[in-house]
């Protein structure tokens, strides 16, 4: 947008008539969004003062099946003229009046002009409006920390943090490695009435049980060898405020029950001393180990797991929100430091778009932050394709000889590369729509919600991979009687 007074008046307009409005900053993320599911009723797309039409007909091949508006000055008629061409039904001058917003959403919603899509089939229920997700969050932490939330799952995280800032209980944090945990800790300690004091950090895995226990709860002078004056333990130096226990499941048998009498009583004693001390803390747990797995071996104590399960925040991983790596890319190149930016504009393209929205990142946002700060400094987009391209193709390739098809090594040599990942991107993503119908019992709008995309998305995917419920039963095997 041009100006926040557009922004303001647009956003008025469209959240005031119950609609929910997506804003990108760019009409590269824009077209990003559109190619990943996002299948929004009016795209509002406001002219660069460049006056260039490049911008428009690459977006606008990606939003072919969405009403679109363009919003210029009156003395760009050579953009409008083209834009017209590119099929754009509706225009809107600057300045921007909100009476001329509401008239194009009631004329786009009324249905006066066609829009081009799958439509609904008449034995769909009705009466649902699927939401499209909303603009990223972005919360400073401090010290270079930032929450980041634009996917369903991580604003409902956002939303419970924002519910526990008045609940002084413990919180456990769930997700694999690298997907934010001490992130949200930081999160939680922001809203929390204790934000005003200290957030102590401890890495339960890092050290051995005897180091991790004076660590925690400190040691009198002369407690041991080498103990040549009092130290006070994280315990200690996090009163008031709140103290984080992360890979609290990789600490011992013995260090659980140590820290469990803490927990319920509330009072602790440093190595060689004789009193016990009242502490004031706010404990955060946070794992990566599957702890169903570690209460059933024994490895995690069952009180322990209780006393810390108040409340339980599950973070998802990258491959299950992606919609949020082009915001993550955004604010990962902002924040480094300019010798990496200096002499070049780092932009994605989007073929590298496309493979980074592929790849199912294992390492997470770990993983992601260090490939984009790798592509920034070798400055080569070619060969970073190439790497996640060949990463794609080479975890795909199991289930491919799993299902008895041809192997990516088989493939590549008639289609090229480009083709192996097209061709796996498609099947993958007609399996998880086939399962998701067959699981809702082939209800569209329920399996849309399960799917977190648009309805109007999934009745075009539907279409374009030519899915159908005769199909999906016959492909089933017959009953044994």
């Amino acid at each position: 947008m041009r100006s926040a007074d557009t922004r303001s008046i647009l956003s008025s307009a469209i959240e005031s008539a119950g609609h929910k409005l997506v804003q990108t900053s760019s009409s590269e993320q824009a077209r990003i969004l559109l190619n990943n599911g996002v299948e929004p009723d009016l795209l509002v797309f406001e002219a660069p003062s460049s006056g260039s039409s490049y911008e428009l007909r690459e977006l606008f091949r990606a939003a072919s099946a969405c009403a679109t508006c363009v919003i210029s000055g009156t003395e760009e008629q050579r953009l409008r003229e083209a834009s017209a061409q590119l099929g754009v039904g509706y225009f809107l001058d600057c300045p921007l009046v909100r009476e001329e917003v509401e008239a194009v959403l009631s004329v786009v919603l009324a249905g006066e002009k066609g829009v081009a899509g799958p439509q609904s089939s008449p034995n769909e229920e009705s009466g649902e409006v699927q939401s499209l997700p909303g603009t990223a969050i972005v919360e400073e932490l401090g010290d270079g920390r930032y929450f980041l939330a634009a996917s369903a799952s991580m604003l409902k995280i956002f939303r419970q943090v924002q519910l526990l800032a008045d609940v002084d209980a413990p919180v456990l944090i769930l997700g694999e490695s690298g997907t934010g945990k001490e992130v949200i800790a930081h999160l939680i300690h922001k809203h929390s009435r204790r934000s005003h004091h200290r957030f102590v950090n401890v890495n339960c895995a890092a050290l051995p049980a005897d180091l991790l226990e004076s660590e925690l709860f400190g040691y009198q002078q002369g407690a041991f060898t080498g103990a040549i004056k009092d130290k006070p333990g994280k315990f200690e130096l996090a009163h008031r405020g709140t103290l984080l226990l992360d890979e609290i499941g990789e600490m011992s048998a013995q260090m659980q029950a140590k820290l469990l009498h803490v927990l319920q009583d509330g009072q602790m004693s440093r190595l060689g001393a004789r009193e016990s001390n009242r502490v004031d803390v706010r404990v955060l747990a946070a794992t990566n180990v599957p702890i169903e797995s570690a209460l059933l071996g024994r490895t995690f104590r069952e009180d322990l797991y209780y006393r810390l399960n108040v409340f339980t925040i599950n973070v998802p991983p990258l491959r299950e929100r992606r919609e949020e790596i082009p915001y993550l890319i955004e604010e990962i190149i902002r924040r480094s430091p300019e010798e990496l930016k200096a002499g070049s504009d780092v932009q994605f393209s989007s073929r590298l778009m496309d493979a980074v929205l592929l790849y199912s990142w294992r390492g997470n946002i770990r993983e992601l932050r260090n490939f984009v700060t790798r592509t920034m400094t070798m400055r080569d987009m070619g060969q970073a394709i190439e790497e996640l391209e060949s990463k794609i193709a080479a975890g795909q390739g199991i289930e491919c000889e799993e299902q008895e098809v041809l192997t990516p090594s088989i493939v590549m040599e008639k289609n090229g590369m480009r083709s192996v990942v097209r061709e796996l991107k498609d099947r993958t993503e007609a399996q998880m729509i086939k399962d998701a119908l067959d699981a809702n019992g082939w209800n569209r709008r329920h399996a849309a919600r399960s799917l977190n995309i648009s309805y109007r998305g999934l009745l075009y995917k539907i279409q374009q991979h030519q899915l159908n419920p005769r199909a999906a039963a016959m492909a089933r095997p017959a009953a044994r009687p």
